[in-house]
């Protein structure tokens, strides 16, 4: 048997409020994480996008995957309100998730007041300097 390094896909297996952002990356659960995040019922997972135009079906297929028990989905775009893609709202509202973009500052304030009131709240925040 092998033994060294393994990397493993960033991910805390739990519900938690993001306690900070801000120089590239976010503090939650009393850890931090280098880079943009999804928030999701099934917990926090590292998410490879850097903007807002990387933002699509693809990027969000977690999301989608766990769409059930979703009901509202913030986007933090960034430092900007950035609108989504008629195409991805499309998707997500086929799958009774209502889709808010908004700056990722907005999204993190939203979503732990959503959290707190322990509505069926996800995120998906992109990292900002």
């Amino acid at each position: 048997m092998a033994h060294g390094l393994v990397v493993r896909d960033a991910h805390f297996p739990g519900r938690a409020p993001v306690d900070a952002y801000g120089d590239g990356g976010f503090r939650f659960a009393q850890m931090s994480h280098r880079g943009s995040i999804l928030c999701l019922p099934s917990g926090i997972y590292g998410w490879p996008v850097t903007a807002a135009s990387e933002v699509d079906a693809e990027t969000l297929a977690r999301v989608l995957e766990e769409a059930a028990s979703i009901e509202v989905l913030l986007v933090g775009m960034g430092r900007d309100l950035v609108p989504l893609r008629p195409e991805l709202r499309a998707a997500l509202r086929e799958r009774g998730v209502v889709a808010d973009p908004m700056s990722t500052g907005a999204a993190v304030r939203t979503y732990n007041v959503l959290l707190s009131e322990s509505r069926s709240v996800a995120a998906a925040l992109i990292a900002v300097g």
